[in-house]
């Protein structure tokens, strides 16, 4: 893990449980509480460490929690199931799942890793 990297990502998932304490606090205040939604992302996290660190850094983000991940096999990545309480749309909840999927694979990797399939509008 490069250090730089690693601090970088502290800081921002520091910041979401920030902001998504706010958010949940703001909502509860209004009429239209929640919009909740379960997501399917086709992970790029490769090892053990990676997903169990993606799995844990969505977790610990007020408002999203995994529900299940899927094994992958030799030819299909594994998968991963999030609950979503305030998201607009599910491209919304996936955008922020594919950044954050991203910093974690720069901190991990030390490079920013290549371009997620679902990137291309290709999404489920």
């Amino acid at each position: 893990m490069r250090l730089i990297h690693g601090i970088s990502y502290v800081g921002f998932i520091l910041w979401a449980v920030i902001t998504g304490s706010a958010t949940i606090v703001v909502r509860l205040f209004r009429a239209d509480y929640a919009q909740p939604k379960i997501v399917e992302l086709p992970m790029r996290c490769a090892t053990d460490l990676e997903v169990t660190l993606f799995a844990s850094s969505i977790t610990i983000t007020p408002g999203t929690l995994v529900a299940a991940i899927a094994a992958g096999t030799s030819t299909t990545p594994p998968v991963i199931f999030v609950h979503a309480l305030f998201e607009e749309s599910e491209e919304s909840a996936l955008d922020g799942l594919i950044d954050m999927e991203s910093r974690l694979l720069t901190m991990t990797r030390g490079r920013a890793p290549g371009p997620h399939a679902d990137s291309q509008g290709d999404r489920p």
